[in-house]
């Protein structure tokens, strides 16, 4: 039998995706479609760690842009966090893996809070650990949130979860044209403003040597190929 290439990953689902069809709010549909993708590779052992974003409820820069002042804009942005991985969490229940949400803001009647200690060893008993709150300050994105707490949790690897199937010159959506990357390396990312992951997450990633998986989320099964290490998507990492 081929052996899994990560022990334990790190998951980056943005709102966005969440939203599934409807664009806004959370769909149960693309909750329990993802919380099925899930199980399929923690019934084989793998410690999966989840942080979500909030961009189907509130993006703080779009928010601060309309005149809202950013810092509230990113609170509420990290308090959607919150309820995206409340929902998760109970979409994950539903399939009796059992989770644990951790928010960078305390509010223990609904979650624990950060603890890094804690939160590996929930990991090591099989638990699933969902990340809230970003990382507790404006400013920071949840891919910054993801970076930091994969390293911080002893990850090997960040899965960023797209609507496309990797890293393309320009938004494949749009531009019929445009390539798709299969490697790339995190200087080609900042040089070229490529959207995989926002600046300050690809340099944590950067100076850690830390890699950055980028796949398609909608695709059935594709969380199992990235786990067993079979080539899709787009892997950047240093050469």
């Amino acid at each position: 039998m081929t052996t899994m290439k990560y022990k334990r990953i790190m998951l980056k689902v943005s709102g966005e995706a969440l939203a599934g069809d409807e664009g806004f709010g959370i769909s149960p549909r693309m909750l329990s479609f993802l919380a099925g993708e899930i199980e399929q590779v923690h019934r084989l052992g793998l410690q999966i760690a989840v942080v979500v974003g909030g961009g189907n409820i509130l993006r703080g820069i779009p928010a601060s842009a309309e005149g809202m002042d950013r810092s509230s804009a990113d609170y509420i942005g990290m308090l959607a966090t919150v309820m995206n991985g409340l929902a998760l969490q109970d979409a994950l229940e539903r399939l009796a893996i059992d989770t644990r949400v951790q928010t960078a803001i305390e509010m223990r009647e609904v979650a624990e809070p950060f603890i890094r200690r804690r939160a590996i060893r929930h990991l090591e008993k099989g638990r699933v650990v969902i990340f809230v709150g970003g990382t507790g300050n404006p400013y920071f994105s949840t891919d910054t949130a993801a970076a930091l707490r994969a390293m911080e949790v002893n990850a090997e690897v960040v899965f960023k979860a797209t609507k496309v199937d990797g890293v393309y010159t320009a938004d494949p959506l749009l531009d019929p044209s445009a390539k798709k990357f299969d490697e790339l390396s995190y200087i080609e990312v900042l040089n070229r403003q490529l959207k995989v992951m926002d600046s300050t997450a690809i340099s944590l990633c950067m100076d850690n040597l830390f890699p950055i998986v980028v796949f398609n989320l909608h695709e059935p099964g594709i969380l199992r190929q990235l786990v067993f290490g079979e080539k899709v998507g787009t892997i950047v990492r240093g050469k």
